[in-house]
């Protein structure tokens, strides 16, 4: 008989948890998850899911409208916010149920309530004590907002989902994917909208090219993009509206302040200090290639690591380390090489392995290939929107090393593409590869002639 209660206790449910979870109790190992909030995570709550179904709610009003190109005349007499954030709970629970059974039903113990180390093998849980051979952590992240005057009259991601009405004007301040989105989805929705970012251009660490069609294309949108902007004071009014006092001397009137300026890893109150745990310079839990703590008895996975904040990564992670404690044999690490990913904002963005930039500081010369054009269905409709292509390509190798979208769907196409690249797709292959006529996904092999050439 162990002398623990439990060989894996993880807490935190969220994607990274909640798989490897489920995989250690699968394997055989006596399981047991302790969350405070929701099952889930962020991801499922108040991150990618809710975010995508208000990205969609957003991306009706320009449907109605094109649809008038196309014989359709659609009379929108008003958009209901309580009738969309009320059919997103329903959502929401329904999903929360479908996690609670996923855990329960591998015969992991689901323990509600706030979790504290009070050694490397004991966790409380309210008044209660459980032992473990091992313990995961992977509560996430939470939401960032810097110390300033009037801090408190601010929103993040974590309220913005269950707002009571949706405001007549709206500032989103960040200049991350999640300020990007949500700043299409509030104007979206009719609001009149600014985003403000204290940087040059939003969208840092993407490719370039890319971030400067976004600039024009959601400045066409009607959106109110001020760069180099930082906030110093936001004074509440008599009635009630919010003004922003910037670093400039300017100010800015608006109804609501959704501050989406990066994200911390959750660890306060978590009884770190009870262990041999150890902080890197970021602030993030430190762990070796393994997801091993600087305490052996102690691992993390996700975001309250230095690691890719995306919910597959977390996923992966939980899957490898699950994997590697309790069926080494099938272990294989993650690869983080050729990481797609998505921008739910208005169009949306896809991105896939290089940019332009980081291949050039790894000292590849390039060939680039570029394509802006308008794509078919906004044609009839009178939409003059564009999408915008790009691929970058290693000269020597004629490998692919970089794919960008922005345009309907790109998600979805980029997708497809990630499994090419994985697979070490060269130019050519694309050459040869026959496209699918008439799609916009077509374009990416189609593009014969380089844009630039090193």
């Amino acid at each position: 008989m162990s002398e623990f209660d439990f060989d894996l206790f993880v807490i935190g449910a969220g994607s990274g948890g909640v798989r490897a979870s489920r995989m250690a109790a699968g394997f055989g190992a006596r399981v047991a998850v302790a969350e405070e909030l929701y099952l889930g995570g962020t991801c499922v709550n108040v991150g990618c899911v809710p975010k995508k179904l208000f990205a969609y709610a957003a991306h009706f009003a320009e449907d109605v409208e094109d649809a008038r190109g196309y014989g359709w005349d659609l009379k929108v007499e008003s958009f209901n916010w309580q009738r969309l954030v009320e059919n997103k709970n329903t959502e929401i629970t329904r999903l929360n149920g479908i996690y609670h059974n996923l855990l329960t039903g591998a015969g992991v113990t689901l323990i509600h309530g706030r979790a504290r180390l009070l050694d490397s093998h004991t966790v409380a849980v309210g008044d209660k004590r459980f032992t473990s051979e091992r313990i995961l952590l992977a509560t996430g992240g939470w939401p960032f907002v810097p110390e300033f005057p009037g801090r408190e009259h601010v929103i993040t991601s974590n309220e913005v989902f269950y707002l009571e009405q949706l405001p007549a004007r709206c500032a989103v301040v960040g200049g991350g994917y999640i300020a990007v989105e949500f700043a299409s989805i509030f104007n979206g929705l009719g609001c009149q909208t600014s985003l403000l970012y204290r940087g040059e251009q939003f969208l840092r660490g993407f490719d370039q090219g890319l971030r400067d069609h976004m600039v024009v294309t959601m400045q066409n949108k009607g959106l109110d993009l001020q760069f180099n902007a930082q906030v110093e004071r936001i004074d509440k009014q008599a009635d009630g509206s919010l003004l922003l006092h910037l670093h400039n001397g300017e100010t800015l009137e608006t109804d609501l302040v959704l501050y989406a300026t990066g994200r911390r890893p959750k660890l306060d109150g978590l009884g770190l200090e009870n262990t041999a745990v150890t902080l890197d310079e970021k602030g993030f839990i430190a762990v070796d290639e393994l997801y091993q703590t600087t305490d052996p008895a102690v691992f993390a996975i996700g975001d309250v690591t230095d690691t890719i904040q995306l919910t597959p990564v977390a996923l992966a992670e939980g899957m490898a380390l699950a994997r590697r404690l309790y069926r080494p044999e099938e272990y294989r690490p993650v690869d983080y090489e050729d990481l797609a990913t998505a921008v739910f904002c208005i169009p949306n963005i896809g991105t896939l392995g290089m940019t332009e930039e980081q291949a050039r500081a790894q000292g590849y010369k390039l060939d680039i290939f570029e394509s802006r054009f308008r794509p078919m269905r906004n044609t009839l409709a009178g939409n003059a929107e564009q999408s915008f292509m790009k691929l970058v390509v290693d000269q020597a190798s004629d490998r692919v090393l970089g794919v960008h979208m922005v345009g309907p769907d790109a998600g979805e196409i980029i997708q497809g593409l990630a499994v090419a690249l994985k697979a070490g797709a060269t130019k050519s292959v694309f050459d040869a590869t026959l496209g699918i006529h008439p799609t916009a996904a077509e374009e990416f092999v189609t593009m014969r002639t380089p844009s630039r050439r090193d």
